[in-house]
């Protein structure tokens, strides 16, 4: 989606080259700025999760004394997490189901928010910006998402 039509603010517009750098930006295809996007948050699940698997008895100590996610039993969410942190970073940066794991990453966030980790709310909005972004765009055209849409449509396309 491009801000052509879109005047520029005349001030901006009117500052040497930021007019034309502005105009440069809005060039990047969404696809690009997705695919960054899709890396960053799968990344920091990742990395949470392999820390969890490098120790798992610290990992049920932690759930058990410290994160205490309530109505779930301590082992319960530990697993739970786990599973979320492996397997959602993986089809983010497949870019497949994105946005049901984007949808699923943004609960987990909350949950930290929340019950967990309120004082890292400066963390936890970043997470959600760029998980908002993947929920509500989608993976971008460099992903599984966007070939299976393309091979489903040629294919109705077909049967028509």
């Amino acid at each position: 989606m491009s801000n052509a039509s879109i005047p520029m603010c005349p001030v901006c517009a009117s500052v040497g080259g930021v007019g034309w750098l502005f105009r440069q930006f809005d060039r990047v295809p969404y696809a690009l700025l997705a695919l960054l996007l899709r890396f960053a948050v799968a990344t920091v699940f990742w990395n949470s999760g392999m820390t969890k698997l490098a120790d798992w008895n610290a990992t049920l100590s932690l759930f058990a004394d410290e994160y205490q996610v309530p109505l779930l039993p301590p082992e319960l969410a530990a697993n739970l997490a786990l599973s979320i942190e492996v397997t959602a970073p993986v089809l983010l940066v497949l870019g497949l189901l994105t946005r049901a794991a984007a949808l699923v990453l943004l609960g987990m966030t909350a949950v930290i928010e929340i019950f967990v980790y309120p004082q890292a709310w400066p963390t936890h909005i970043q997470w959600a910006a760029m998980l908002l972004v993947l929920l509500c765009r989608g993976a971008g055209s460099f992903s599984l998402d966007a070939l299976i849409q393309r091979i489903w449509a040629r294919s109705q396309e077909q049967s028509s």
